[in-house]
């Protein structure tokens, strides 16, 4: 590509961080579709090893959005103030931090089933388990929507003193 080698170190750092915050949406996003997709009543022990799965990966990811999004903040997008000043700013991080506070339930629920599939067992998941995992999942998921419309205002400056908003 020409002109790609000339590009500043920090810049290729800069967008390597943003490329892992953005996929780290993505994988988070299509970690609850999937693990959405898959909740049911008793669900066969292949089902039941894939939400596990999905959901560690769910859980790297939003470790790896929280960590990029630290690292932008600080360090590699529009300066620390142009965030912490913004209102919608803390509504992105309260949405955050709720969808993640939300998350424990279903993954504390596929930790235990690690005993029965440990066993060879599929775990037994009774009708009401599977649609409150279900109202979980699509409140994550709702939430996880509702983040990138806060941060494409945020970054038009909508919430800021003077800004857009």
């Amino acid at each position: 590509m020409p002109g790609f080698a000339a590009l500043p170190t920090p810049v290729l750092t800069s967008a390597g961080v943003a490329y892992v915050h953005y996929l780290s949406f993505m994988l988070c996003f299509g970690a609850l579709v999937l693990e959405r997709r898959l909740i049911r009543p008793n669900p066969s022990k292949q089902d039941a090893t894939l939400m596990v799965i999905t959901d560690v990966i769910y859980g790297l990811a939003a470790l790896a959005l929280l960590g990029s999004g630290i690292l932008r903040v600080l360090h590699f997008g529009q300066g620390s103030a142009f965030y912490t000043e913004n209102p919608l700013f803390w509504w992105k991080v309260g949405l955050y931090l709720s969808v993640g506070a939300l998350s424990l339930y279903p993954t504390i629920t596929y930790i235990l089933w690690a005993i029965p599939l440990r066993k060879g067992e599929a775990p037994q998941v009774s009708e009401g388990l599977a649609k409150r995992l279900s109202w979980i999942l699509n409140i994550e998921l709702a939430g996880f929507a509702a983040i990138p419309l806060l941060a494409t205002l945020m970054a038009r400056g909508v919430g800021l003193p003077g800004g857009a908003g």
